[in-house]
């Protein structure tokens, strides 16, 4: 089904995945699996009939070991000594989604067992990224004697020697890649999946997943049968929040823990996450949740609190028990998303002036920076770029007064161009970096800018061809209207939870016929009526933010198209049924 030759202008627009064709049959026969699945499975490196079952039926047991990961014994030791003598214990954050659901879940594990804890969230504007040597030696005054980062601290090499000089003891918990060629900052222990000697098989977990492996140590050492039968599933909800909002690869173990997660989330009983959904208007007693919802309506509102204003409102949020004070804090999340909406759009479109020039126009790396930017939304807009030119981006908001200003960055990347790599480059310039292969942040003195921009773009010009840049669509496979069948969706339903590492699969119909005139919809989108093959019958194609791009194609009826779509349900009682979404179209000429 997904090896009919494609037309060769579909090579140059659309990728067509390759398959190990006699994998996915062998696949297919062991597992009893349509060979379109087995198909879409072994592109995901799913390759035996016992792997296929577990991808396909997710389920608690197959959560990894917390012990296989490098530095568990030694963290939890010292955990339980402090939880039994009654220590303090500082729980040191980071202001995102990740960060922040982090100290939540580590805070809540080491509470259930009786130990003290304080958490400190830095406020990204006045004190930025990571830990700050003033920040412990001020709990260190107060008697703390036990940090325990998390999703930060992996490249935390003053605080460590700090906390190390103030007779802290340090726990590191983070995801972000250590410094090439470098030592590990001091710590009692690192917990980090991607540290050299870590045996962990799940790389990818994001920051709340490692201390949610910290938690399943702690609490199944306390009493592993309530463990497993009733906390750590719900401790699930808010890893399933911060592995897709930090879009990590929903492969291995991030598959589980999202698939439980959101199962769970169609059940919130902390005030504070019932709170929030409201305000997003999601309502799970109505419909399934899914990886869209949390990136595009819970997500940005736990965001907003470190973007605009103060993070700590999440932590609060999620902890608290009265339902009038987590409605409250909801409707002022909700508002700071409404703020910060309005914040990237006015920056988003002085932007989109200034890529008309010449400079940015004829660079393969993208480095724009501005006065009076807000640095909370500057990683948003990165992405706003790469999306529009195809094109690595960075995007730079500049404070402070004249000869001691500061430029605060954030970047994304394209496919095949690893932007931490790209920036280690340049790490004389900086005061401080990091991040991974697709977003980076870093500070550094704003008169260093233009050496910065000039380093960067001789970097990606040396590597980046103009055939490496713009995102192509990559599609999964080559499937005949008439093959598209509420068999073939169902088994695409099994897929689920889809999102990075495990896309939602994009499907081509080669020489489709367009049935009737487009229908427009409020001037931005469009409505198909579409057919092939010798049924003869129809299907809708429903393009959202299609309808410029298909007048511009004199797309009309009669018209014979190429059509790259996304299987849908509409769930209408009157015209429901299966129905297409348009992914990508071009005239079959």
């Amino acid at each position: 089904m997904s090896t009919p030759e494609a037309p060769a202008l579909l090579s140059r627009r659309w990728i067509l995945s390759e398959y190990d064709t006699d994998g996915a049959t062998r696949l297919a026969r062991e597992a009893g699996l349509p060979l379109l699945i087995a198909e879409l499975l072994v592109a995901r490196g799913v390759r035996s009939a016992a792997a296929a079952e577990r991808f396909l039926h997710p389920q608690f047991e197959h959560l990894l070991d917390p012990y296989t990961m490098l530095g568990m014994r030694g963290a939890v030791e010292r955990i339980r000594k402090a939880i039994d003598a009654r220590e303090t214990i500082l729980i040191y954050g980071d202001y995102d989604v990740d960060g922040t659901t982090a100290v939540v879940l580590l805070k809540t594990a080491i509470e259930m067992l009786g130990g003290v804890t304080c958490f400190h969230v830095p406020h990204r504007i006045r004190e930025g990224y990571g830990m700050q040597g003033e920040v412990l030696a001020s709990f260190a005054g107060d008697g703390v004697r036990l940090v325990i980062s998390v999703d930060t601290g992996i490249r935390a090499f003053a605080a460590a020697e700090a906390a190390e000089i103030l007779g802290l003891d340090l726990i590191v918990t983070d995801h972000h890649l250590p410094e090439r060629g470098a030592a590990l900052p001091k710590a009692l222990a690192i917990l980090n999946p991607n540290q050299t000697e870590c045996g962990y098989e799940c790389k990818h977990l994001c920051g709340a997943g490692v201390v949610f492996k910290l938690a399943q140590a702690l609490l199944e050492s306390w009493d592993g049968g309530r463990a497993r039968g009733k906390i750590l599933p719900s401790f699930l909800k808010m890893v399933a929040i911060a592995t897709v909002a930090d879009a990590v690869p929903l492969l291995g173990e991030n598959r589980v823990i999202a698939a439980i997660g959101l199962e769970q989330l169609q059940r919130p009983v902390q005030p504070g996450l019932r709170s929030l959904m409201e305000v997003a208007q999601l309502d799970p007693s109505r419909r399934k949740l899914n990886p869209v919802d949390v990136a595009f309506r819970i997500a940005p509102r736990i965001n907003a609190a470190g973007r605009m204003d103060v993070a700590t409102d999440v932590i609060e949020l999620f902890t608290t028990k009265q339902a009038q004070r987590a409605q409250e804090i909801a409707v002022r999340l909700d508002r700071l998303n409404q703020e910060r909406r309005d914040a990237e759009a006015g920056m988003l479109r002085e932007i989109v002036a200034r890529l008309e020039e010449d400079e940015f126009r004829e660079a393969r790396c993208i480095v724009i920076d501005g006065d009076g930017w807000h640095r909370g939304v500057i990683g948003i807009l990165a992405s706003r770029i790469v999306d529009r030119t195809g094109k690595p981006a960075i995007v730079i908001a500049h404070d402070g007064e004249n000869g001691s200003r500061t430029a605060h960055g954030s970047g994304r990347s394209i496919r095949g161009f690893h932007l931490l790599e790209a920036i280690e480059s340049c790490r004389d310039l900086f005061t401080r970096f990091g991040g991974h292969a697709h977003a980076v942040g870093f500070s550094l003195p704003s008169d260093g800018v233009a050496e910065l921009r000039a380093r960067l773009c001789s970097y990606a010009a040396a590597r980046l061809s103009e055939e490496d840049l713009g995102s192509p669509l990559e599609c999964d496979a080559v499937l005949p209207l008439d093959r598209v069948t509420p068999a073939v969706f169902s088994w695409l339903r099994r897929l689920e939870p889809m999102g990075m590492g495990n896309p939602e699969p994009v499907f081509i119909a080669q020489n489709v016929r367009v049935a009737s005139a487009p229908r427009y919809m409020k001037e931005k989108h469009v409505r198909l009526q579409v057919a092939q093959g010798p049924r003869g019958g129809t299907m809708a194609a429903l393009g959202w933010h299609w309808a410029e791009r298909v007048q511009q194609m004199q797309i009309a009826e009669g018209s014979v198209i190429h059509l790259a779509f996304k299987l849908r349900e509409n769930e209408h009682p009157e015209f429901g049924g299966l129905e297409l979404e348009i992914a990508g179209i071009f005239p079959a000429v």
